[in-house]
């Protein structure tokens, strides 16, 4: 059990306090509620490379990362599609200089002409690199695209095309910066063994005073049901023909969220999934395969995909796919598969728990699903999971009219 104290500033901002006396390292992590789903179609990426424009130093603190290092401290920052993450560790003595670089940089960022071309160069380049120019970087891009039609979800973090970075101009960047880098729009989650009142203080003192903005998200849309299979193939430079297969599933939040985590796990977890052990070990038919969920805000995937091994067919692959899935459609997995899932759930879960940045993280992430508690029941929702609910959920996801199949093909040397 964790316990917090939550509660929130005049001007919106969340806050969540866990006091932790097992470490001298205080954690300090700040949520904005802004991803790739609540980008402009047209302007895909702006989230990511904002992430990066957030690094660019701030009035008071022109190098960020230089006043982290000398107070002893590590910081960094991802973005997905739900939303943008930022945090910094280091000892609980330096506590306030951390909340004074964060809100220094939520209320006056250097953002000019040449930060902004600064970062774009390096996003540029993490794009070619990691997903243009790095087999098989892009095809979970592909995925998304052949998966979700409407939604916002059809693109990644990284955007749809670079020439969307290149034409980003400074209006633009301070208009999503005033809009979604604001009070109202961020979770700020502090773990450490530190004076819970002393911290209320410090909060009050640095964050107080900014200004919430006037939020304007583009119109949620709602996926359409997908009622027959789609298939792509694309043909690529890569050591080994491979496949990516997405089905549909709802949110994190939903109820049945840790019976499909579950059931991903069964297929393509680790070694010992019903996959692996049938495909890679037994018939030798691929190099590695694997299934997992997203895990979105709004629903999302279960995803399974694999190399094939050279000389072996898409289509003796996928029958085995099939074959596996509809045993679990079709029977009941046996209590001891389901326990030893669940049991890898747990220990990963528990250890987690050990980390303050872990904890940090996880609380903020958790008050932003909508429930900050969510991190004290999740164990238990795991562990109320029973075999039926497997193939109940199964037979209701894990089917051919839910399915979305991309085939990448090694270019021949022909």
């Amino acid at each position: 059990m964790i316990e917090f104290k939550n509660y929130s500033l005049d001007n919106g901002l969340r806050v969540v306090i866990h006091q932790d006396e097992s470490t001298p390292i205080v954690a300090v992590n700040l949520a904005f509620d802004v991803g790739a789903r609540d980008e402009n179609p047209e302007m895909t990426g702006l989230a990511h490379y904002f992430e990066h424009l957030m690094f660019s130093g701030s009035k008071n603190a022109p190098d960020y990362d230089v006043h982290v290092q000398n107070a002893g401290g590590q910081n960094n920052a991802f973005t997905s599609n739900d939303y943008t993450n930022y945090y910094v560790t280091l000892p609980k003595t330096n506590l306030e200089l951390a909340l004074w670089l964060e809100s220094d940089r939520m209320f006056q960022l250097n953002l000019d002409e040449k930060s902004l071309e600064v970062q774009r160069q390096v996003v540029i380049e993490e794009f070619k690199q990691r997903y243009l120019n790095q087999p098989y970087g892009n095809n979970l891009a592909q995925l998304r695209a052949l998966t979700y039609k409407e939604h916002s979800y059809k693109w990644s973090t990284i955007g749809k095309e670079i020439s969307h970075i290149e034409k980003v101009t400074l209006e633009d960047a301070m208009a999503f910066y005033k809009q979604f880098y604001a009070p109202n729009n961020c979770i700020l989650s502090i773990c450490g063994d530190v004076d819970i009142e002393e911290v209320q203080k410090m909060v009050l003192k640095w964050f107080g005073d900014i200004e919430r903005s006037t939020i304007n998200r583009p119109t949620k849309i709602v996926e359409p049901k997908q009622t027959s299979e789609r298939f792509e193939e694309v043909t690529e430079d890569v050591p080994l023909n491979a496949f990516l297969w997405s089905f549909k599933m709802g949110s994190k939040t939903d109820g049945n969220f840790a019976i499909a985590d579950l059931t991903s796990d069964l297929l393509g977890r680790d070694e010992s999934s019903f996959l692996h052990q049938r495909l890679a070990v037994e018939l030798k038919l691929v190099s590695n395969i694997s299934a997992y969920v997203s895990g979105d805000r709004d629903p999302g995937m279960l995803i399974v995909s694999g190399k094939l091994n050279e000389d072996v067919s898409f289509e003796a692959v996928e029958k085995e796919v099939w074959g596996i899935i509809n045993q679990v459609k079709e029977k009941c997995v046996s209590d001891f598969e389901l326990t030893k899932v669940k049991n890898k759930f747990e220990t990963a879960h528990i250890y987690g728990e050990m980390s303050v940045m872990n904890k940090a993280m996880n609380l903020g992430y958790a008050e932003l699903l909508g429930d900050v508690n969510g991190i004290n029941t999740e164990l238990s929702e795991y562990e109320a999971v029973q075999v039926e609910d497997i193939k109940e959920w199964a037979g209701q996801f894990l089917k051919e009219e839910n399915v979305c199949r991309l085939h990448v093909k090694k270019e021949s040397n022909e």
